[in-house]
């Protein structure tokens, strides 16, 4: 490799313990109150492609015992991560532990993914999909564990299409996959325990 013309990595958490567990925390109350729309704090710099909190999520939840999908071709995320998470790459789908998809017009189909087996309900794929935007003012109805009554949420550039597919993926549980939709610094999370009604 030409080093005088190498694109160089982006750095991670400028204080890994601290940030991480500020993201942590962001993520285990946006799984706790499902649909709801809750900031990330932590901020590491990275390829421009990556959303702020897609960045963040990585850098605290991928290692070398989690396989990644990832759906961007550009090589600058890949080394990005593999670098600062040691994550091995997967082209399978369904060996992945985490999938991160960038583009909601060409994302695979729920089913795509691992959703587990009934005895280890644990090893599904959990979903990190970048969108458009967020809102709680219209959008799909989300009731369940974690939800008084029931709560809506609108994600731009997600098809009705992939909505009804999540909503019928729903009956597998305790199988099923987590996803949690990411705008800038922004995220919400659909634990498989969330009914959709589209």
């Amino acid at each position: 490799m030409d080093t005088a013309t190498a694109t160089p990595l982006a750095p991670g958490f400028e204080q890994r313990v601290f940030d991480s567990i500020k993201v942590f925390r962001a993520l285990a109350d946006a799984m706790a109150h499902p649909g709801e729309i809750r900031r990330v704090n932590a901020r590491p710099p990275a390829p421009t492609q990556l959303m702020p909190a897609a960045a963040a999520m990585c850098l605290t939840l991928l290692d070398f015992e989690t396989p990644l999908w990832l759906q961007t071709s550009h090589a600058s995320v890949a080394d990005y991560l593999r670098f600062h998470c040691g994550c091995p790459m997967t082209p399978e789908a369904t060996q992945a532990s985490f999938a991160l998809i960038t583009n909601t017009l060409t994302m695979p189909a729920v089913n795509t993914f691992n959703a587990g087996e009934p005895e280890y309900p644990d090893r599904s794929t959990t979903l990190m999909i970048q969108v458009e935007s967020l809102s709680n003012a219209s959008g799909v109805r989300l009731s369940g564990p974690g939800v008084r009554d029931a709560i809506y949420l609108d994600v731009a550039g997600v098809s009705a299409t992939y909505w009804r597919e999540l909503q019928a993926s729903r009956a597998a549980f305790p199988c099923g996959v987590d996803i949690v939709f990411i705008w800038g610094e922004r995220i919400a999370a659909l634990p498989r325990t969330t009914r959709v009604s589209c």
